[in-house]
């Protein structure tokens, strides 16, 4: 039986995909390792959306191929997709993002198919319900890599939802590269389906992953009521990019800061405890300081209580590579300022919890004995202490401390 070490990087798209690898691979004869030194093969799923990221990846290939020049290599992923690493890693298969449970064909003459997933967390199933896009932004990367939007059939979804519960599963994620356009191929929309996922029977949550603001904007009424049946996370992850309308007009991102505060004033309006996740690029070429002094100022106003801020780099093959970019120095500066903001807004957001009683589904485990990690309705982090193994359980729970990233409590009773 040959062994199998998987290395994962990027969204929960990739993490699906790593889970469909390990499905494809054990419903073959291939085992599993955690440890790389006993592996035969040695998978890396690649993620290339931000230049540190690929860089890092880059050197952790060319290390490995080094120290194991007999092992057998796959690069799976956006990477395999644009055909990038091959001149670090010139023997490895490449496998694309659209081909990963078909990994076993790489392996073997024969290999048997397989539906099924190996989930990293059992109560945690990533659904995966479009593959592509519909934008063009001139910065973007994995639109070269993933392609235009292929949307998966509603019913498709259902059932792997379905099926998900009946192996025990408590939380769903729809993911996609850009869930807001889901259905635009083929006559349908995110909020129809939605409503098709909330019917299915069983004690659930969804998790809706990233939706830009372009595609919320028809269906933005939609939307809100389907957020509001209690199956539904209380949580948005909404990438504005920049609070430049000059900026924005040369990512091509096909939205103004107006659109973007109203859709924000709308799901606030009708769900106040809302958890607004969204994204802030720093130094796109052309940037100057009042633009980003409007970036600023819209943070300021809108208040995110997270924000994934990343500084500017050039992605191959990309309209922004071809343009002027901005000072390093001045990025690094311009990020810094930014990431202070956004840290004291974060702290102020979840320091509003303490003292409340909220509900909350336990879906991991702490970093510490007898501890565990549960959401509560916006998608917040509760670390809980429990003598007993309460995974997968609703808790009544009080909020009694604050931090960055999560909230701690004391447990008041199991809700089930």
């Amino acid at each position: 039986m040959k062994s199998v070490y998987i290395e994962t990087y990027g969204c929960s798209a990739n993490q699906s995909h790593s889970e469909t690898m390990e499905s494809s691979l054990v419903n073959n004869g291939f085992k599993i390792v955690k440890n790389i030194g006993k592996a035969d093969v040695i998978v890396i799923n690649t993620c290339i959306v931000k230049s540190p990221t690929e860089n890092k990846i880059r050197e952790r290939i060319k290390f490995l191929v080094r120290k194991y020049p007999n092992k057998k290599f796959i690069i799976a992923g956006c990477a395999a997709d644009v055909g990038m690493f091959r001149e670090i890693a010139p023997n490895a298969f490449f496998l694309s993002s659209h081909k990963s449970k078909d990994i076993a064909k790489l392996l073997l003459k024969r290999a048997k198919e397989t539906d099924k997933k190996i989930r990293k967390n059992p109560l945690i199933n990533i659904t995966e319900i479009a593959s592509g896009c519909v934008s063009n932004c001139s910065y973007c990367i994995v639109k070269l890599a993933r392609g235009d939007l292929k949307s998966r059939k509603a019913k498709e979804i259902t059932r792997e939802v379905e099926n998900s519960l009946r192996e025990g599963c408590k939380e769903i994620w729809i993911t996609s590269q850009d869930c807001g356009c889901y259905g635009l191929d083929i006559g349908r929309n995110l909020a129809e389906l939605l409503k098709e996922v909330v019917k299915i029977k069983g004690d659930f949550r969804i998790r809706v992953g990233m939706m830009n603001p372009t595609h919320i904007k028809p269906i933005l009424n939609e939307l809100i009521e389907i957020y509001k049946h209690p199956k539904v996370y209380k949580f948005i992850h909404i990438p504005v990019q920049s609070g430049s309308d000059h900026t924005l007009l040369r990512m091509k991102r096909g939205y103004g800061t107006k659109d973007f505060e109203r859709i924000v004033r709308e799901f606030r309006k009708s769900l106040p405890n809302i958890t607004l996740s969204t994204d802030i690029i720093v130094g796109f070429p052309g940037e100057g300081e009042n633009d980003f002094k409007e970036t600023f100022g819209l943070i300021k106003r809108i208040r995110p209580d997270i924000v994934n801020l990343s500084k500017f780099g050039a992605r191959p093959k990309t309209e922004a590579k071809r343009m002027k970019q901005v000072d390093n120095k001045i990025t690094k500066g311009r990020s810094k300022r930014l990431a202070d903001l956004v840290r004291k807004t974060g702290m102020e957001k979840n320091k509003k919890w303490v003292s409340k009683e909220c509900e909350i589904l336990i879906t991991e485990g702490g970093k510490r004995k007898n501890q565990f990690m549960g959401r509560n309705e916006s998608y917040k982090p509760v670390i809980v202490e429990g003598k007993k193994d309460i995974m997968g359980r609703l808790l009544k729970v009080k909020i009694t401390k604050f931090g960055l990233t999560h909230l701690k409590a004391e447990i008041i009773r199991n809700s089930v």
